[in-house]
């Protein structure tokens, strides 16, 4: 007796495309064969290795590898998928560690998740998006309040090698935990040991319980270090279109550039400046757009990126870090001598800069800051006068005490990260002249009384969030000068 599935069953003609692996080597092959396939589509080979179709010319497709066996060679059979690449995603990726197909890292459980999105999707038009106007506290006392960033804001991280742009993002990070804020952290060409100890400190943290790490190591194939970021990316957006917020650390682009200048010179493509491909801003800049606010009728969530970029000898003017910069919303610049003389994390305030993130700046910080930046620009170009070893007047000598103890105010340890009402008690006890008479012990003492009272008062409640109730928590210290109005 037939069943009904073999009823349903019919003969007829099926026509599909088959092509043929031409040759392989160095994470690239070579297909004949497929006159329609299209650019970005996947291709199955018969071993079960899977490419990306990346270069179209008149006999041959180039395709990246995204998956290999030891079975690959020349002249095995190639059909099209007919489907873009996507990844799974969803609340499952929280706490794993994948690589950019989404495939686990970690010796945990398969990821079971039936929600998937494209690596390559289009950012969202400007008429779904929303001003900048919530803030992303980082925990950093120089950026929360001189170099405020938005949620929805792209931030470059900038600087040489080895002058504390991870250390500043994993801060980021692990400052997200009461912030309802889901982050993705996504390490491209870094060594094993680097990628250890960043998901050890993580670890240490208890940060993996909302963050998801997208994994491309050095030695993986360079069409993975391709594409994770945008596997990052893909991601975070997940969380982004369901109304919640997420921080997406792209560590680091210089060599998500490299990876591509790589794949681009394999497939036989013009090369430009610097030998990178001539669509290499274009590469990025459809990555970072698609870090955006939307609106409220569209949930109202956010995806905060801040893509991290590495200088040679603090040259700003090469290509890909004057690419970066003009995409992103601002940069926070990383200086060798500050690093040098123990001023940490080494941020060069003259070099940094927030485009759109006072907007998102709560109104007292934002009031209470700005005198701040003022009077630390100030310092900072009168400093390079002392250096004569002139005589000063009795303000230009105020002037560069209170700059020093600022600056000394500034410097903070790594995984260290402070709230709002931390950073206006701060602010306002300098403002008002508290710190001015105290010793460096004194001012490091003072600091952990205004910790202390943090942890005693719930600045979520705007009734504490007022000048005069803030001037009243402030530690009681023993100047003998009136405070300023």
């Amino acid at each position: 007796m037939k069943s009904n599935k073999d009823k349903s069953y019919y003969l007829q003609s099926r026509i599909e495309e088959v092509g043929r692996v031409v040759s392989i080597g160095d994470g690239i092959t070579w297909v004949s064969g497929l006159p329609s396939v299209c650019m970005d589509e996947v291709l199955q080979i018969e071993d079960g290795s899977e490419a990306l179709v990346f270069q179209l010319s008149k006999s041959l497709v180039g395709a990246i590898l995204i998956a290999s066996t030891d079975a690959l060679r020349s002249g095995l059979r190639v059909t099209r998928k007919g489907e873009l690449l996507k990844i799974p995603v969803g609340d499952e990726m929280l706490g794993r560690i994948i690589d950019p197909m989404g495939r686990p890292l970690d010796d945990g459980s398969p990821i079971k998740t039936n929600q998937r999105r494209s690596i390559d999707a289009q950012s969202p038009p400007i008429i779904d998006r929303d001003f900048v106007n919530r803030p992303l506290y980082t925990g950093n006392k120089m950026i929360d309040t001189m170099i405020p960033i938005g949620k929805g804001q792209r931030q470059l991280l900038i600087g040489d090698n080895g002058l504390g742009k991870t250390s500043l993002a994993l801060d980021m990070v692990l400052n997200q935990r009461e912030e309802d804020v889901y982050c993705v952290y996504v390490l491209i060409a870094q060594s094993r040991s680097s990628v250890l100890n960043i998901i050890n400190s993580l670890k240490s943290f208890d940060a993996l319980s909302y963050c998801c790490i997208v994994v491309a190591e050095a030695s993986s194939l360079p069409g993975m270090r391709f594409l994770a970021p945008f596997s990052g990316c893909a991601v975070a957006e997940y969380w982004m279109h369901r109304g919640k917020d997420a921080l997406l650390i792209l560590d680091d682009l210089t060599m998500h550039a490299h990876s591509y200048r790589e794949l681009s010179l394999l497939l036989r493509r013009s090369p430009g400046r610097e030998a990178f491909p001539p669509d290499i801003f274009y590469l990025h800049s459809r990555l970072l757009e698609r870090a955006s606010c939307l609106n409220a009728d569209l949930g109202g969530g956010s995806l905060t990126a801040i893509p991290i970029i590495e200088t040679k000898e603090g040259e700003l003017a090469s290509y890909i870090p004057t690419n970066l910069i003009s995409i992103t919303d601002g940069q926070i610049y990383f200086d060798e001598q500050l690093f040098s003389s123990g001023f940490l994390p080494a941020i060069d305030l003259t070099r940094s800069v927030s485009r759109v993130g006072g907007n998102a700046q709560h109104p007292l910080l934002k009031k209470e800051a700005s005198k701040l930046r003022l009077s630390y620009l100030q310092f900072l170009e009168l400093e390079s006068f002392t250096r004569f070893g002139g005589k000063f007047d009795e303000k230009t000598a105020l002037s560069i005490q209170r700059g020093k103890i600022l600056r000394r105010v500034l410097i903070q340890n790594r995984f260290q990260t402070h709230t709002l009402g931390y950073h206006l008690l701060w602010t306002i006890a300098f403002n008002e002249q508290r710190l001015d008479h105290l010793s460096a012990e004194e001012i490091e003492l003072f600091l952990k009384e205004c910790e202390e009272i943090c942890k005693k008062t719930d600045f979520k409640n705007e009734a504490y969030l007022n000048r005069d109730t803030l001037v009243d928590l402030l530690p009681k210290t023993d100047n003998k000068k009136e405070p300023s109005p």
